[in-house]
């Protein structure tokens, strides 16, 4: 029954003009708003992918990684958001680096938050 439906993701803000802001000025990404849904936007990501983005005033980010962006480069990604405003987090486990790159015990990652604390993380992929 649902194996051929356009399913999509979707997470929370505190903030929609914000979060807008973060998403289409710092990441780059195509965003567009939704009024009919109720305020909603729309972040549309590579290869037809549509994450729905919502305001919700009690807010609490998860405790877990919500958007992951597979990258070629790891290195190159952090440098390029880094140098944009974007601040990775570091972790003791698992243990990052000094730019809050993982790398050991799977493909290299790096994580950072939103405006509203969402985790995304940036990953290899070959």
């Amino acid at each position: 029954m649902l194996t051929d439906s356009p399913a999509f993701s979707g997470f929370a803000v505190n903030d929609l003009d914000a979060a807008r802001s973060f998403y289409a000025d710092t990441l780059g990404l195509q965003v567009t708003d939704v009024p009919e849904m109720g305020g909603l936007m729309r972040l549309q990501l590579g290869s037809g992918t549509q994450v729905l983005v919502y305001a919700k005033p009690d807010h609490v980010p998860a405790t877990f990684t919500v958007l992951n962006f597979p990258v070629p480069d790891v290195e190159k990604a952090v440098d390029e958001l880094a140098g944009r405003g974007v601040q990775f987090q570091r972790y003791e486990n698992p243990p990052t680096d000094e730019k809050g790159i993982m790398r050991v015990g799977g493909p290299l990652i790096a994580w950072f938050t939103d405006p509203a604390g969402n985790v995304f993380s940036v990953i290899q992929q070959d």
